[in-house]
C-alpha cells in the first residue's frame, strides 16, 4: 500500500484513471479525503462512483496513485453483492466470516448489527429470506464488524424504507462521530449530502466537481451534472 504524504490525509488520490473495456470511465481525478472527514460522491448514472469506489480498494485496475493512511482498516458497503440469495448462509454466517478474516471477536459482530437496527432474529435467519432493508442492514453492520477507520459505502440505504433510511442514516451519523471514521459516501440524497459532507466530489461524464458542499452544490453545478435543472432547496438548519 502507497501511504499518503501529508499525515492529516486518510486518503490522496492523484490523476486516478479508469477505463472499462475500451470506455475511460474516469480520467485523470485527483482530490485528497481528510481523516475524520465525510467525502460525499454524487452524479447520474454511469458518471462513474461505484468504479471509483471499486477502484480505492483495488478491485478495478486503474491508473494514476492511490495513498491511504498507514494505519487504514477498510470497510466497504456495496450497492449489491455478488451473492446468490438462495446459498445456505445466515447473516451471522456472514458476520462470523468477517470477524474471522478482520481477527475482530464475535461481540464487535454483534455490536455492529444493533447499531445499524439489525435485530438477532433477522441476523439468524438465511439471507435470502431477507428483506432488502434487512439484507441492506446486514452489509452495512457486516462492513462495522471489522472496526474499520474508513467506511466506503456505495448508497447505503438503497432497498430501505423511508422511516428506515432515516433511522441507518442517523445510526451512520452518529457512528462517524463516536469512532471518528473518515467516510466516503455515494448518495443520490441532496439533503442528506448537504448536512453530512465535509467535502462533496461531483462525476459526471468526463466532468468533476470537488469543494464544499456550499461551493460545489450549486444550481448551476448541478444542471451540468444532470444535464437539466435540478429544483433543490437548502433548509436554514442545513446552513447552519
Amino acid at each position: 500500500m502507497v501511504t499518503v504524504r501529508d499525515a492529516d490525509n486518510a486518503l490522496e488520490v492523484d490523476r486516478l484513471s479508469v477505463r472499462l473495456g475500451q470506455a475511460t470511465v474516469l480520467s485523470s481525478l485527483s482530490f485528497a479525503v481528510p481523516r475524520k472527514s465525510t467525502l460525499a460522491i454524487i452524479g447520474p448514472n454511469g458518471a462513474g462512483k461505484t468504479v471509483l469506489l471499486k477502484a480505492l480498494i483495488g478491485a478495478l485496475a486503474y491508473d494514476g496513485e492511490v495513498r491511504w493512511a498507514a494505519d487504514t482498516r477498510i470497510g466497504y458497503v456495496p450497492q449489491k453483492l455478488d451473492i446468490e440469495r438462495d446459498l445456505p448462509l445466515s447473516g451471522d454466517d456472514l458476520l462470523r466470516a468477517e470477524v474471522a478474516v478482520a481477527g475482530t471477536t464475535l461481540r464487535d459482530a454483534q455490536r455492529a448489527g444493533a447499531v445499524v437496527g439489525l435485530t438477532a432474529a433477522a441476523s439468524a435467519q438465511p439471507i435470502g429470506s431477507l428483506s432488502g432493508g434487512q439484507f441492506q442492514r446486514l452489509l452495512v453492520a457486516v462492513a462495522l464488524a471489522g472496526r474499520p477507520s474508513v467506511l466506503l459505502l456505495d448508497e447505503p440505504t438503497a432497498g430501505v424504507d423511508e422511516p428506515g433510511q432515516s433511522s441507518l442514516n442517523d445510526a451512520l451519523q452518529r457512528l462517524r462521530s463516536e469512532r471518528e471514521l473518515t467516510t466516503l459516501l455515494i448518495s443520490h440524497d441532496l439533503s442528506v449530502v448537504y448536512r453530512v459532507a465535509t467535502n462533496v466530489l461531483c462525476l459526471s461524464h468526463g466532468r468533476s466537481f470537488f469543494g464544499r458542499p456550499t461551493a460545489v452544490l450549486t444550481p448551476s453545478h448541478l444542471e451540468e451534472l444532470y444535464g437539466a435543472p435540478i429544483g433543490y432547496h437548502v433548509h436554514d438548519e442545513l446552513r447552519a
